[in-house]
């Protein structure tokens, strides 16, 4: 086998979508810089993905590792669940304000200007 095929199984996309990967870098990044341990980590993921509300078949992965962060996060003190609902609709109003094909921008959320 080179270097450049993969075993069976293994070409298929780890993440399916681009915020996956993000959410992934993220934790990685955040943990390196000592903001929390890795176990921690594991055990708040593990309990979101244990409730049970959780998908069977895990397909809200990473919806539960988003959660997990989240937690982690107000746990800490970093980033309290207020803030963080806050910033998400600032970027769900961004997202809306965008045009087809333009990259999202916090700045185009139309209610910025008027929080700033």
């Amino acid at each position: 086998m080179s270097r450049h095929e993969l075993p069976a199984g293994l070409d298929e996309p780890v993440f399916s979508e681009p915020w996956q990967a993000e959410a992934f870098a993220m934790v990685v990044a955040l943990h390196e810089r000592g903001l929390f341990t890795w176990a921690e980590w594991a055990e708040r993921l593990s309990a979101e993905v244990k409730k049970p509300d959780a998908a069977v078949d895990g397909s809200d992965y990473y919806e539960r590792w988003l959660a997990a962060l989240e937690r982690l996060l107000a746990e800490k003190g970093f980033a309290g669940q207020d803030e963080v609902d806050s910033l998400a609709a600032a970027w769900e109003r961004a997202a809306h304000a965008t045009p087809h094909g333009m990259p999202i921008l916090l700045e185009n959320d139309p209610r910025r200007a008027s929080i700033s």
